[in-house]
């Protein structure tokens, strides 16, 4: 390993250890939303590991104790991946660029809505169709036999 991937390693390990928020105020409901999501994933992991532990062991340690310290420290592990500096900074960015969107009014997001439905079910029809004229082509040829 290089003297700079070194670097890095080290000052990312530093950044998981270190209990500081950082830009506080920037990019907080992104943060939010990527640690919620992110501790929705170490729940579910922490309750399927204790249904395979209550499988195969009784003691309560092993069934309770196990999953619930990999669950607190994927609480920590998730809170402090949004604070990483350049993970922070994308999720900075991600919600700037979100706040300079505009987004349709309701009517122009049912309009859109309903011509995504009929192309969607138009297209559906017009394979159907299609379908129904290869199997009839390769019936008439012998290609292909429907009957058992």
């Amino acid at each position: 390993m290089t003297k700079g991937k070194a670097a890095v390693v080290g000052s990312v390990f530093q950044e998981l250890i270190d209990p500081g928020v950082y830009k506080r105020s920037q990019g907080r409901f992104t943060r939010q939303a990527t640690f919620f999501t992110l501790a929705v994933v170490v729940v579910l992991g922490a309750l399927s590991l204790r249904n395979t532990l209550m499988a195969h062991f009784s003691g309560p340690f092993v069934v309770h104790g196990i999953p619930g310290i990999l669950l607190l420290g994927g609480f920590w592990l998730s809170y402090r991946l949004v604070n990483i500096t350049r993970f922070a900074d994308f999720l900075i960015a991600v919600e700037a660029e979100i706040n300079k969107v505009t987004w349709p009014t309701r009517s122009e997001l049912v309009r859109s809505s309903m011509v995504v439905i009929l192309v969607i079910f138009s297209l559906a029809a017009l394979l159907f169709v299609y379908d129904l004229v290869w199997q009839a082509l390769f019936e008439r040829i012998d290609v292909l036999k429907t009957d058992l």
